[in-house]
C-alpha cells in the first residue's frame, strides 16, 4: 500500500494504542446503534399495546362462544349462563378497568369506550344474574344507569357516565348503534369487538344491522305515509343534528329501497317510535 489509505492503514497497524481508540470508537458507535434500534422497537411495541388496552382476540373468541345470532326481533342474544362459567371473562373486565384510555389516540379511544361499555353492561348483568331486565338492578332512586360498574384511570365509572359523558361528547351518533345495555329493544350486540383500524366501517355496519330490523329499527308504511323508528332515536334526537337530523341519518344506513323513500316522501312523512321492550337480551331459558 502506497497511497494515503495505505499509510494510514501501516500507523494503525504499528500504533497500538491509536488502534485500541479506533477499536473502542467503533465499540461505542456500535452499541449507541443497537440502544436506538431497542428503544425503537420497545416504543412501537408501547404504542401497539397502548392502542389495544383490552385483548381484542380474547373478546372476539368470547363473543362468538357466547353470543348467538337469532330471527326475532333481538336479533343477537348472550349466553349469560355461559358466560357467567367462564374462567376468561374476568380477565376481560380486568383489562377493561387496567386500560388508559387517555392515552389514545381518537379511533382507539372510542374503540375502547364502546367495547368498555358492552363488557361492563354483560359484567353488570352476570354480578346480578339471573335478571329478566337491566333495570331490575337499579331503583328508582338509584337508577341502574349510574351505578358504579369498573373504577377507570382512577374514577368511578357507570354506564351512563361512559354513555353522556363520554362516547355522546365525541360527537358520532352511530355509537347509538354501537353499545347495547342488554335488552331487546337495544341495537343488536355486534358479535365482534369494535377496532380502532376499522371504526368507521364497525359503526356503520352496527348502523346497517339495527336499522334493517323492522320490529325495532325502521319500519315504513308507504300507504299510510309513516315511519317507525326506535325510541333511542327520540331520546337522543339532538345528537343527530349535526348530520342533518334523523331521518336524513337514517336515510344513509337503511336498506335501499327504504333510503330512496325517506329521501323522497319520507319528508313529510309522521314519525312514530317502537315501544322499548327491556327485556334482557339472554338465551331462551
Amino acid at each position: 500500500m502506497t497511497d494515503a489509505a495505505g499509510a494510514s492503514y501501516l500507523s494503525c497497524r504499528r500504533d497500538p494504542e491509536m488502534n485500541l481508540h479506533r477499536h473502542r470508537f467503533l465499540r461505542s458507535l456500535s452499541l449507541a446503534t443497537l440502544s436506538l434500534i431497542v428503544a425503537f422497537t420497545a416504543s412501537i411495541g408501547s404504542a401497539m399495546a397502548a392502542n389495544d388496552p383490552i385483548d381484542l382476540d380474547l373478546y372476539a373468541r368470547l363473543l362468538e362462544q357466547h353470543t348467538r345470532k337469532v330471527d326475532a326481533p333481538v336479533g343477537v342474544r348472550v349466553d349469560y349462563a355461559g358466560l357467567a362459567r367462564s374462567t376468561e371473562w374476568p380477565r376481560l373486565v380486568r383489562q377493561v378497568e387496567r386500560a388508559r384510555p387517555s392515552r389514545l389516540d381518537s379511533d382507539a379511544r372510542a374503540a375502547f369506550w364502546i367495547n368498555a361499555y358492552n363488557i361492563l353492561a354483560i359484567d353488570l348483568i352476570l354480578k346480578h344474574y339471573p335478571v329478566d331486565s337491566i333495570k331490575e338492578i337499579g331503583s328508582f332512586f338509584s337508577p341502574v344507569w349510574d351505578i358504579e360498574v369498573a373504577t377507570i384511570e382512577g374514577k368511578a365509572r357507570s354506564l351512563g357516565h361512559i354513555e353522556h359523558d363520554i362516547l355522546r361528547t365525541m360527537g358520532d351518533p352511530r355509537v347509538h348503534a354501537a353499545i347495547v345495555c342488554a335488552s331487546t329493544s337495544c341495537p343488536p350486540l355486534a358479535r365482534t369487538p369494535f377496532r380502532a383500524e376499522t371504526l368507521d366501517a364497525d359503526l356503520a355496519t352496527s348502523m346497517r344491522t339495527w336499522l334493517a330490523s323492522p320490529e325495532k329499527g325502521l319500519r315504513i308504511d308507504r300507504g299510510a305515509r309513516q315511519v317507525t323508528i326506535s325510541k333511542i332515536f327520540d331520546w337522543f334526537e339532538e345528537d343527530f343534528e349535526r348530520d342533518g337530523g334523523v331521518l336524513e341519518t337514517i336515510a344513509r344506513y337503511a336498506p335501499e329501497p327504504n333510503a330512496l323513500w325517506l329521501r323522497a316522501e319520507g319528508r313529510k312523512a309522521r314519525v312514530r317510535h317502537f315501544d322499548y321492550d327491556w327485556s334482557l337480551n339472554d338465551f331462551e331459558r
